[in-house]
């Protein structure tokens, strides 16, 4: 299942935190961030992708060192719609020039514009893994960031794909 399948199944799952609402308010933010920005939504999507794709690799990375919890945490934690540069720094350090370069090279969009954005992606992305959580004190797996994670290793995973598909839903 896709990761697309996997959010809208954590909508319609009264025990997993996704909701409309919450969708919503990320696509707004991203919405906001890209018009505060002077990029179309197709320019934040490609930028979205991107840094998803970074994303991927430091959360797997987390993964591998402290196991599915530790994910689930700083996913926890981090994720949000407001500028969050503890986020930035808790993934990727101070390792920020490959993924403005990235960026840039996908988007065209200027490196000190990425680098001012990059609070405010990474924790929407987060958010939006986020959806797939168990509601408050609960346990279970997120299988919105399990796909998203890719832990049958299919590689069939696409941040941007599964947000345009659930902006889609959503009529944004």
């Amino acid at each position: 299942m896709g990761l697309f399948d996997q959010i809208m199944n954590a909508v319609n799952d009264p025990n997993l935190q996704a909701n409309a609402g919450q969708l919503a308010g990320i696509f707004g933010t991203m919405q906001q961030l890209g018009n505060n920005q002077g990029a179309d939504a197709s320019t934040m999507q490609s930028a979205m992708s991107v840094v998803g794709g970074f994303v991927r690799s430091a959360l797997q990375e987390k993964q591998a060192e402290g196991g599915n919890d530790a994910v689930q945490n700083l996913v926890n934690q981090f994720g949000g719609t407001s500028p969050n540069i503890a986020a930035v720094t808790a993934l990727f350090g101070s390792q920020l020039q490959p993924i403005i370069e990235a960026v840039a090279q996908r988007t065209g969009l200027d490196p000190n514009t990425i680098q001012q954005m990059l609070p405010t992606l990474v924790p929407l992305l987060l958010n939006f893994l986020k959806t797939g959580a168990p509601i408050q004190d609960q346990a279970g797996a997120n299988p919105v960031l399990n796909s998203f994670l890719d832990s049958d290793g299919d590689g069939d995973v696409d941040i941007a794909d599964a947000m345009r598909m659930a902006g889609g839903f959503l009529g944004q």
